[in-house]
């Protein structure tokens, strides 16, 4: 892990947020010699489609037909309430 002094993070954010972003690096800020915070990346952007696709893998194939027709009787009517501001 390594540790910046407070100064050096403010003056150079952007550098040190694509080290965090693109590297998956951890730092400690560090201010008057004492550690103020702690970051560390976020957490990966996963699409549902993806999240989901594990879960048919393990379902068996009649019960996985079904819960795409399931899924996709429930979608339009959400669907249609999301794109709708005054609904």
């Amino acid at each position: 892990m390594t540790t910046i002094m407070a100064t050096d993070f403010s003056r150079n954010i952007s550098r040190w947020l694509d080290r965090l972003e693109h590297g998956g690096e951890e730092f400690v800020i560090v201010r008057n010699r004492h550690a103020v915070a702690r970051l560390v990346p976020g957490a990966p952007e996963v699409r549902a489609l993806d999240a989901f696709s594990d879960l048919l893998g393990v379902l068996p194939d009649k019960e996985g037909d079904v819960w795409i027709k399931d899924m996709r009787r429930f979608d339009r009517p959400a669907a249609q309430e999301l794109n709708d501001p005054w609904a």
